[in-house]
């Protein structure tokens, strides 16, 4: 059984998206010509990359409305690797997380992540995290997808496109997500799906409650692998 998951395994909040916009301001300073930095700036549509200030104001009102633009997305990761690269980021996973990935990954079960945010960014959540002694956890992971290579999350096509890169049938693979609309596009696309109810997520109706599994850890999901 091939389990496919939202990031319901991170504690929110997450430092990576107030440190992208606390960095930035400096960075504009001292990278805007540099050749690392030229390729991130000039994504941005030319209005928006006249000037340091142009760009700056831009991004603000990006994050502010929590948009999901793929070259907002692009500078977001280069400006976390610096900081997961430099130790001032890590990664902050419940603590069921890492044990519940270990034993499932041991057991012969696929863990692929779908998440909005990009590839490159997933990679550097589960490279850089809290987890001791080992907080690289890529080697758990079989795939990534995000919304560029999968399509959008609430659209269960999105959940067919990912369930035929691998042989399984979509009737074993199993989604996990805080977002219900999301479980429910997984759902009709014919996985098993459940919502994850974690610190900080948002509250969920009697009416959402009642006609979905819920857990509140990875402890409570119990699978069968291929051993």
């Amino acid at each position: 059984m091939p389990i496919v998951e939202h990031h319901t395994s991170t504690q929110p909040p997450s430092a990576a998206f107030p440190y992208a916009l606390e960095v930035l301001p400096s960075t504009l300073a001292t990278q805007w010509n540099s050749p690392a930095f030229a390729p991130y700036r000039d994504a941005f549509p030319p209005s928006h990359r006249s000037t340091p200030d142009a760009l700056l104001a831009h991004v603000r009102d990006l994050m502010a409305q929590d948009l999901k633009i793929p070259y907002l997305k692009s500078l977001q990761g280069y400006l976390w690797l610096t900081g997961y690269e430099s130790g001032a980021l890590r990664c902050p996973l419940f603590p069921d997380v890492q044990p519940s990935m270990s034993a499932w990954h041991k057991a012969g079960i696929a863990i692929v992540i779908y998440s909005s945010g990009s590839v490159p960014a997933q990679k550097l959540l589960f490279q850089y995290t809290n987890s001791e002694p080992e907080p690289d956890l890529r080697p758990l992971v079989s795939g990534y997808f995000d919304t560029v290579s999968a399509g959008l999350k609430t659209e269960r096509a999105s959940y067919e496109k990912i369930a035929a890169t691998r042989g399984e049938g979509i009737g074993k693979w199993l989604f996990l997500s805080d977002n219900v609309r999301e479980v429910d596009a997984a759902r009709e696309a014919g996985m098993q799906s459940f919502v994850v109810v974690r610190e900080g997520n948002a509250g969920l109706s009697e009416e959402e409650k009642e006609r979905n599994t819920l857990v509140e850890s990875f402890e409570e999901i119990k699978l069968k692998g291929r051993l």
